[in-house]
């Protein structure tokens, strides 16, 4: 599935080489209307031959005009383009905005360390917590290299003493640490920032 949502994505990021931004639009099916400085008369003046001879396109963020030559054909061809990049765009919001996505954002980074703070969480938010967190290892984790996790508390808890390499074994064990953690009273400010100096530690971690 990730493969295919970035294979989505460079078909997105390659529409504005298939010329399909407004402006390229507008210079395929037309040409615009062109003003030009009269010395005698001080001002701007707009060419008048083309008015009533081809339908006109306004732009509104610049005020300029378009005169359209295109065949209906060219429009329906560029509207059958339109509608797939707005098809491409719905799949990868669908794709941002689903399961641990939804909740992490996207994982960018190829070495990260997540630093728990369950907060004042009771039993049930605790276990809510530890469903994200094992969806966001075996979804997203297992795309990157490297990573590991610590547990902010009076006695910090780490899984792995550095960062280590991703493969199955390891996300594994990480889930498996994961669930075998205590529900603990609330760690404080200080053990939540010793956990985030902790994990900015390790050289290896970008995020």
């Amino acid at each position: 599935q990730t493969l295919i949502s970035s294979s989505k994505w460079l078909q997105i990021h390659g529409l504005k080489r298939n010329k399909l931004s407004l402006s390229q639009i507008l210079s395929q099916i037309g040409f615009q209307h062109r003003k030009d400085y009269v010395t005698t008369l001080g001002k701007l003046v707009a060419s008048r031959y083309a008015d009533g001879l081809f339908p006109q396109y306004e732009r509104a963020q610049d005020g300029s005009v378009y005169n359209l030559t295109a065949k209906k054909e060219l429009i329906l061809h560029f509207v059958d383009c339109l509608m797939g990049a707005i098809e491409l765009y719905k799949q990868r919001m669908e794709w941002l905005t689903s399961e641990s996505r939804q909740i992490f954002g996207v994982i960018q980074e190829r070495c990260i360390v997540i630093v728990l703070d369950f907060g004042t969480a009771a039993a049930t938010e605790f276990d809510l917590c530890r469903d994200a967190l094992s969806m966001v290892l075996v979804e997203q984790v297992t795309q990157i290299a490297k990573f590991n996790l610590i547990r902010a508390a009076q006695d910090l808890m780490k899984w792995q003493q550095k960062s280590t390499p991703v493969s199955e074994h390891t996300v594994k064990s990480a889930v498996t640490w994961l669930w075998k953690l205590d529900h603990m009273t609330a760690a404080s400010h200080t053990n939540s920032a010793e956990a985030l100096l902790e994990a900015m530690s390790d050289e290896a971690v970008s995020s």
